[in-house]
C-alpha cells in the first residue's frame, strides 16, 4: 500500500513505493524500493501538459513547444538537494537552468514516445539525470553539463550539432575549440552539502572528474553569436539545447538553456536567476553574451524526434 510521508515543504510528499507495488503500479525504476518526492500539482500538470500535446503541438519543435508553457515559472535553486538520501526529485513548481532542461527534454521524451503517464515522466526523468540512466547514489548524477550531454548523446536522446574535431573546412559558426578541465566540485567540497555529508564521494566524483578531463568539443565563440539567420548560424535551431561555457573556475559551463530565433537573431529561452524566472529574454543572444564576462561561448544540443 501507498504510504505518504511529510517533507519539510508544505504539501511536499515523499512516496515510497515496495518492490510489488512497483510491479503493478507506480514508478518501475528499479527492482529495488524507490523514492519519488513531487507534489499532487506536479504530477497532474505532467499528465495535462503530455495530453494537451497530442493535439496543440503540431510541427512545433518539442522542447521550445514544452519551454515556453513553463514561462514565468519562479527560478529557484538546489531544488534536487533535499534530504540526504539521492532520490528522484519531480519539481515543476520552482526551476533552476538545468531542472528547467531536463523537465522539458523528459517530456519531449515522452511526447516522442506517445507515453502520456506520470510514470513514463519519471522513467524519462530518470534516464536524463543519472550516468547510463541508473541511479545508485549522488556520485551517479550527472552534475558538469559535459558529463549530462556525453550521456544523453550515447542514449540517443540529443546530437551534438557542431562538426566532428577532426573537420577542418566549413565549420559554419562552430570556430572554437573547447579544452575540458574541470574540478570544481571536489575543489570546493564544503559547498555541496552531500560531499561535505559524505567525504567518501569526494573520491568518485575526482575520478569522473578526471576521466573527462583533456577532451575537446567545437563550439560557437560568443561573437559569432552576432551572425544573422541567413549566415551560417542558422543551422541552429528553435528548441536546441545550448550550454554557454567558460575556461575559468574548474567548471565547464556557467548556465544552459533554449535557443530560438526572433526575426532574423537568435535570442535564448531560459531559467533565469537574475529574473527570477523562465522567460524568452528580449535581448539577443550575442548581447546577453557580451555582458556575461566569464562566458566563452556556447555547445549546441538537437533532441532527436
Amino acid at each position: 500500500m501507498k504510504k505518504f510521508i511529510h517533507s519539510l515543504r508544505p504539501s511536499l510528499y515523499i512516496c515510497y513505493f515496495s518492490f510489488f507495488i512497483l510491479l503493478s503500479s507506480l514508478f518501475p525504476l528499479s527492482a529495488e524500493a524507490q523514492e519519488v518526492e513531487y507534489t499532487k500539482a506536479d504530477s497532474t500538470l505532467v499528465v495535462k501538459l503530455l495530453n494537451e500535446a497530442k493535439t496543440q503541438r503540431g510541427k512545433e519543435n518539442p522542447i521550445f513547444y514544452f519551454g515556453k508553457k513553463f514561462l514565468g515559472l519562479p527560478y529557484v535553486a538546489h531544488t534536487l538537494e533535499n534530504g540526504d538520501k539521492e532520490h528522484l526529485i519531480v519539481n515543476l513548481h520552482g526551476l533552476d537552468c538545468t531542472t528547467f532542461v531536463e523537465t522539458v527534454t523528459a517530456l519531449a521524451m515522452c511526447d516522442k514516445q506517445d507515453a502520456r503517464t506520470f510514470k513514463d515522466y519519471c522513467r524519462n526523468l530518470s534516464t536524463i539525470r543519472w550516468r547510463n540512466g541508473k541511479l545508485t547514489d549522488y556520485t551517479s548524477r550527472l552534475h558538469y553539463f559535459t558529463w549530462w550531454a556525453a550521456d544523453n548523446e550515447k542514449l540517443g536522446i540529443v546530437k551534438d550539432i557542431a562538426p566532428a574535431l577532426s573537420q577542418t573546412s566549413n565549420l559554419g559558426p562552430f570556430t572554437a575549440v573547447q579544452t575540458i578541465n574541470i574540478n570544481y566540485m571536489t575543489a570546493h567540497p564544503s559547498s555541496y552539502k552531500q560531499l561535505k555529508n559524505h567525504p567518501e564521494f569526494v573520491p568518485v566524483i575526482k575520478k569522473y572528474e578526471t576521466e573527462g578531463n583533456g577532451q575537446k568539443f567545437r563550439y560557437i565563440p560568443k561573437k559569432n553569436l552576432s551572425w544573422l539567420k541567413t549566415s551560417s548560424l542558422g543551422m541552429v535551431k528553435d528548441g536546441d539545447i545550448v550550454a554557454m561555457l567558460t575556461d575559468a573556475d574548474g567548471l565547464d559551463t556557467r548556465h544552459i538553456g533554449i535557443a530560438f530565433w526572433k526575426g532574423n537573431k537568435l535570442h535564448l529561452l531560459h531559467a533565469s536567476s537574475l529574473y527570477k524566472k523562465v522567460l524568452l529574454s528580449p535581448e539577443t543572444f550575442y548581447d546577453y553574451e557580451a555582458k556575461q564576462a566569464k562566458h566563452t561561448g556556447i555547445r549546441v544540443f538537437r533532441f532527436v524526434e
